[in-house]
Parts: C-alpha cells; structure tokens; sequence
C-alpha cells in the first residue's frame, strides 16, 4: 500500500510577492498567494474562501499569519494560524505560536514557540488549586 497525502495543497497562484519586494501593511488575500519577498504586517486570508499561502525560502512575514492551507520554508515572526493544514519545510522557522488542525514537518524546520493543536476542542478543566 502507498501512502498518499490526504491534504492536497492548491499550486494556483493568483498573487505573487516577488523576491526584491517589501510591502509594509496589512494583507488580506484570497486563493493562492506565494511570497518570495518581505512582508511587514499582517497577512490573513479572506474568512470566506479558504486558501493557500507559500512562503519560499527567500521569503518571510513578519506579522500574524491566518490561512487554511500554509507551505513554509521562509521564516514567519508571529503567531501562524492554519485552519486545515500547514507544512513546514526543512529551511522554514516559525518565532511565534503555532496553531494547527494538521501539520506536516521536515527535518531541519524550526519552531520558537508553542503548538497548539486546533483539533477536536476537548472541554477545558480549569486546574485544581492545591492546599
């Protein structure tokens, strides 16, 4: 039996950051974005349509980012929020939390913050006070 990624990623691009380009400010995208340049804010997708952010190597964001589906093998400063998938490949880094429904990882990619699992919400116990 083989084994087939269940997770299909869209490698439609409708906008594309180019390597020597800098955009300060927010963004908000929807379909396909890649980012090859530098972004100084906020990028997040369109809540209505679900789509697909990459980020290469020679790319990066600093800001929160908010996307279904996130391929990254630049560096993001801030919290990452993937709604159904994210893969970090082996040059990617992350300085931020990381918040996730499925999330593949290569060797060599970088986490500096926390995994939180967006899964199944199971109710939260508050901690018992010791004497």
């Amino acid at each position: 039996m083989f084994f087939k990624k269940s997770i299909q990623i869209d490698s439609h691009i409708d906008t594309l950051v180019g390597h020597e380009t800098h955009i300060h400010g927010d963004m908000q995208f929807a379909g396909g974005l890649r980012v090859d340049g530098a972004i100084i804010g906020n990028v997040i997708e369109n809540r209505e349509h679900p789509s697909t952010l990459i980020i290469s190597e020679n790319g990066s964001v600093t800001g929160a980012v908010e996307a279904s589906k996130v391929v990254l093998n630049g560096i993001i400063r801030g919290p990452v929020k993937s709604s159904v998938f994210i893969e970090l490949q082996n040059k990617a880094r992350i300085i931020g939390d990381l918040y996730y429904k499925s999330l593949e990882m290569h060797t060599g990619a970088v986490i500096e913050g926390k995994l939180i699992y967006l899964g199944e919400q199971a109710e939260i116990v508050p901690p018992v006070d010791a004497p």
